[in-house]
């Protein structure tokens, strides 16, 4: 039985472990954090949505940019000093534009592949992530940012999604709670929400019912390649209590996310990934006032670039904006800020003295598509770059990965000592 290391916990590497074992390989899931799911897959914003799938790749997204650069509350912001990393991203941003329509329809496709997979998993292991099945709803307070929005419906209705326009009043009876002054929305009522970190852990513990093993606290320092791979980690809170290990395999699966590039780099690939920060905002509805008065359809304000999911009667979770700051991890008060004026201005009677702020690196590809496929060099294989759809993605891109891998290294050949 082939033995495959899958470097990355999060919701891509927990998924890839799943759709391999299915496969009958011998798993192994090496990542640094003490837990799963505790960076990116840890707070997001908890949309499976295939109704966000449009690319990020137009000149509108270039000129907003622009435009908000010295606006710390912006619902975009770039750090305007130099880094090489950072101005070629943007460049090879630049250069897929051209590819905008093709690329939102093909993600489009694998979001909705996606749903199928992720839902038939859930049901087949039992796993708990206080799924709410109630739909999307997109909202536009004004006509111009809607006409664009019918423009991008297109393209997700071309990729085969049930996706329609809907009046202020059907607005208000898909969501009452919802009260602000709008000019209309998009309506996906098969979209929905859930607990990404609570799905992600249930997936791992299910992983290891059936044989897969898990090794936290695990930083991997190199890889060699001979017959075989032999991946070094060291396990221990600090380098000098640090205990270092070492473990064989047959092929590598690289889905650790923004470290995905440097991974990249020692293997002999480029992968030009970039982090972009997002923010999210848990709010405690501790009382029953505010439990009757949070929104329990999923909701985007495009323009503020904001996304809703509700988690259960007692969690209301608002999340958005995108920073590129680097690898930067820091929580910022004035971009917090933003999510709870949004959330007191849409539900005035949702009470926000207890909240929870979070921050994440979400990884991304110039082309905002995965990276889902074969190195340079044999048995290296990737699976990773899903940017803001990472659970929207992952169940696809891990039956992706997972069949590549079954045409390269075929469950019955000969284990390697």
């Amino acid at each position: 039985m082939p033995r495959i290391v899958v470097i990355g916990a999060g919701i891509t590497g927990v998924s890839t472990a799943y759709a391999l074992l299915e496969r009958g390989y011998d798993v192994t899931v090496l990542d640094r954090q003490r837990y799963s799911a505790m960076e990116t897959s840890f707070a997001n914003g908890g949309q499976l949505s295939a109704s966000n799938a449009e690319v990020w790749n137009r000149w509108s997204t270039i000129f907003k940019g622009i435009k908000w650069m010295f606006k710390r509350d912006a619902p975009l912001l770039m750090n305007p000093a130099p880094s090489w990393h950072k101005y070629s991203w943007l460049a090879e941003f630049v250069a897929h534009i051209a590819n905008y329509r093709e690329n939102t329809v093909t993600t489009t496709k694998l979001a909705i592949m996606a749903r199928k997979y992720m839902f038939e998993i859930a049901e087949r292991e039992g796993i708990d992530f206080d799924h709410v099945r109630r739909g999307i709803l997109h909202i536009y307070r004004e006509k111009a940012d809607f006409d664009d929005a019918q423009a991008v419906n297109e393209l997700l209705v071309q990729g085969g999604l049930d996706r329609r326009p809907v009046s202020v009043e059907e607005i208000r009876s898909i969501e009452p709670t919802l009260r602000s002054a709008l000019y209309g929305g998009f309506y996906t009522p098969s979209d929905s929400t859930g607990d990404v970190h609570k799905y992600t852990t249930g997936l791992a513990q299910a992983c290891e019912r059936r044989g897969a093993r898990f090794f936290y606290d695990a930083d991997v320092r190199r890889v060699e390649r001979q017959q075989s791979f032999r991946i070094f980690y060291a396990s221990g809170t600090e380098d000098r209590h640090a205990r270092h290990h070492a473990i064989c395999a047959d092929a590598i699966v690289i889905c650790a996310g923004c470290s995905s590039r440097d991974f990249a780099a020692r293997l002999g690939d480029r992968l030009n990934i970039y982090p972009v920060k997002g923010y999210s905002i848990t709010v405690d509805l501790d009382e029953s006032a505010s439990q009757e008065a949070a929104p329990w359809v999923s909701l985007l304000d495009d323009r503020a670039k904001i996304v809703t999911s509700r988690l259960g009667l007692s969690r209301f979770r608002v999340a958005g904006t995108a920073e590129f700051n680097g690898l930067n991890r820091d929580v910022r008060e004035d971009r917090v800020k933003p999510l709870v004026d949004w959330t007191r201005t849409h539900f005035p009677g949702v009470n926000t003295k207890r909240v929870v702020p979070w921050a994440g690196l979400r990884p991304m590809m110039p082309n905002m598509m995965p990276r889902v496929g074969k190195g340079r060099a044999r048995g290296v294989f990737y699976n990773t770059g899903h940017g803001h759809l990472g659970w929207t993605l992952s169940a696809a891109s891990a039956e992706m990965v997972a069949e590549i891998i079954s045409g390269d290294l075929p469950t019955d050949i000969r284990k390697v000592a």
